[in-house]
């Protein structure tokens, strides 16, 4: 069974950091693809920051520069280091696998951490 556990969430002023953590279990981590996604409420989901299983990563024009993504393949945790933050941050983050195969497209995602930014 696929298992996504994110936390590292929380509440911060703007300007602060936060990391957050994906813990994954279920499927072979270290050749998967991942990415992190976030809700805030009223708007849709947006995809934030996606690393491969090669290594590649990229980001959203709206973070880039200020979010880091990475992995430790060793520990099965994808993480996410989020910088220079403001309130137009404040969402829910979601760790997300995404599988492709004879079956067709499977996405997986965890239960949330809450990013609170205030002003």
């Amino acid at each position: 069974e696929v298992k996504l556990v994110e936390s590292g969430g929380g509440s911060v002023q703007a300007g602060g950091s936060l990391r957050l953590s994906c813990t994954a279990s279920g499927f072979t981590f270290g050749d998967s693809d991942m990415a992190w996604y976030r809700k805030a409420p009223g708007n849709r989901c947006e995809l934030v920051s996606r690393r491969s299983g090669d290594g590649s990563s990229s980001y959203s024009d709206s973070v880039k520069g200020r979010f880091t993504i990475s992995r430790d393949n060793a520990r099965n945790t994808l993480y996410l280091q989020l910088n220079s933050l403001t309130s137009e941050d404040t969402a829910t983050y979601y760790c997300q696998y995404s599988v492709e195969d004879n079956l067709g497209r499977r996405d997986y995602r965890g239960q949330g951490t809450q990013v609170t930014v205030s002003s």
